[in-house]
């Protein structure tokens, strides 16, 4: 650009000297045209700069890791000049991570027009991932003038964690929650406060299962099987604490959240209601969300992803122990960090049949290092990328 004003600039000293050697008309004509061009050309540029406006439209607000989405920058001019070459340049990056990255778009803008430009990106990492307009900058047709306009227009679109399946096992209990009777859908158990079916007799029944009023009416033996109860106290506690800043803290956060989801799916995939402890961001306090079939934990993805703040700020967890007795049938503790302070008092403190810490790590060497023989809590290394092979084991 500095080339073709130093190139501009030679012509008009040029179409001065030839104005000066030679008197003809047309060289002052000349001489005219070549100085009043430039002041043209910046007018008409600097109009058409303040007339346009643009935007980010989004067909969806939420998408699924590493797949393609398509994004429109709409473009819009209503003076009645237009720009011959226009360069935008897009921005994205997620909120877990300070790596920005771009690319630009390329294009004429027509005048009095509306036009969109559709570009595809993906996240490899589930989280916010925010879609930043940085500028878009306007020269006139002889590039020698450049205004750069709508800098700094964002939008946000949340990348949902993907499930891992599990195979760990789900223990029974005697702990119920004295609030609520839930009972399974599915399998029969030994409470007597509801029946879950009506069978025949078999061999080795027990006789005060026997439905006497309907083996009256039938005129043979009727036996009642009793429900499952499955409100049983299971807390999935998350500390999403950000205890390093490098370029393994996105991948870290996004094997926390998987991994939580994870464990969730698994307990609703066998009928145990739980609560899952998190920090919300956006409402600056710990939230605890009661998860008692799918379409709930479905509801909790999209919060929990949508919940973090730009400095993902979260308290210690020792801030909700302090005010929480928790009694469960099992307590999963998700974390990133081995704070021996923490597990300590989870495996004295808490009230759980089953205590799990699952920690998040980089590799297996460090995955060595957390492992525990704590009969009280069994602490688990959860790799990078690698959930459903690191806690195959769980017991919950």
């Amino acid at each position: 650009m500095l080339l073709t004003k130093i190139l501009f600039a030679a012509l008009i000293v040029i179409c001065a000297a030839f104005y000066i050697l030679y008197v003809w008309d047309f060289a002052l004509v000349l001489l005219v045209v070549m100085l009043l061009l430039p002041v043209i050309m910046f007018a008409t540029t600097f109009i058409t700069s303040r007339s346009i406006t643009a935007d980010f439209a989004l067909k969806d607000k939420t998408v699924t890791k590493n797949t393609s989405f398509p994004i429109q920058l709409c473009v819009e001019n209503s003076s009645i000049f237009s720009i011959g070459k226009a360069e935008a340049r897009i921005e994205y990056y997620n909120v877990f991570n300070n790596s920005i990255s771009s690319f630009d778009i390329f294009m004429p803008v027509q005048p009095s027009n509306s036009q969109r430009m559709t570009f595809q990106i993906s996240s490899e990492y589930c989280g916010i991932l925010v879609i930043r307009l940085a500028r878009i900058t306007v020269y006139d047709p002889l590039r020698l003038f450049k205004f750069r306009i709508c800098r700094n227009i964002h939008t946000e679109i949340t990348v949902l964690p993907e499930f891992h399946e599990i195979n760990g096992e789900v223990t029974e209990s005697d702990r119920l929650d004295d609030e609520s009777e839930v009972f399974s859908e599915n399998k029969h158990g030994d409470d007597p406060s509801e029946v879950f079916s009506l069978r025949e007799y078999i061999a080795g029944d027990k006789l005060n299962r026997i439905h006497w009023k309907l083996t009256s009416k039938k005129n043979k033996f009727i036996v009642k099987e009793y429900s499952l109860p499955v409100d049983i106290p299971s807390t999935i506690f998350l500390d999403l604490k950000c205890y390093e800043d490098s370029d393994n803290t996105l991948p870290v956060f996004d094997t926390l959240i998987e991994t939580a989801l994870s464990v969730s799916q698994f307990l609703t995939d066998n009928e145990r209601i739980h609560s899952i402890v998190y920090y919300n961001g956006k409402k600056k306090r710990f939230v605890q969300r009661c998860i008692k079939d799918s379409s709930e934990l479905s509801d909790l993805v999209g919060e929990l992803v949508s919940s973090f703040n730009d400095n993902l700020y979260c308290p210690k967890p020792e801030v909700y122990f302090a005010g929480t007795d928790i009694s469960a049938a099992s307590f999963t503790f998700i974390s990133s960090s081995v704070d021996t302070k923490i597990l300590s008092y989870i495996s004295d403190e808490i009230d759980a049949d089953f205590r799990n810490a699952l920690i998040v790590v980089r590799n297996d060497a460090e995955g060595e290092k957390v492992k525990s023989a704590d009969e009280k809590l069994r602490i688990m290394p959860v790799i990078v990328g690698r959930i459903s092979a690191s806690i195959k084991d769980i017991v919950i």
